[in-house]
């Protein structure tokens, strides 16, 4: 009798092995899934724009500070070493284009020879970040 008891006992609590399988499942689902958000090391004042429109694939971000610093990454760069981070960023996603955000006070020039040496590294989808009036 007391046999049965401890069996019965035992036979009673609930399974929790398929509900943990299922939580599992889905936080791989959610991390597979999820889009992070990328920063660019850098706090830019954007110029505003009337036909400002988000863009939904960003593959590599370049800011531009007020003082014509360059930033990738949240890493600060030269000029010169544009092309060859922009180049290994673009092998890793080809889908992605790129996304300029230039300081209001940046000079235009150094913005232009960035999308230059963007261009030349073979991406050919370059926009300029702006304030949405």
């Amino acid at each position: 009798m007391r046999r049965r008891r401890a069996r019965q006992e035992d036979q009673e609590g609930i399974d929790m092995t398929p509900m943990l399988d299922i939580v599992f499942i889905m936080l791989i689902f959610f991390i597979v899934t999820a889009t992070f958000v990328k920063e660019s090391g850098l706090d830019v004042t954007r110029p505003d724009a009337e036909t400002a429109v988000k863009q939904s694939r960003v593959g590599i971000l370049i800011a531009i500070g007020e003082n014509n610093e360059i930033f990738i990454n949240r890493r600060q760069i030269d000029l010169a070493a544009v092309r060859a981070n922009v180049e290994r960023l673009h092998a890793e996603n080809p889908q992605g284009g790129a996304v300029i955000q230039a300081d209001k006070k940046a000079a235009t020039g150094v913005l232009v020879e960035i999308m230059d040496q963007v261009r030349l590294a073979g991406v050919g989808a370059i926009s300029i970040a702006a304030e949405e009036k």
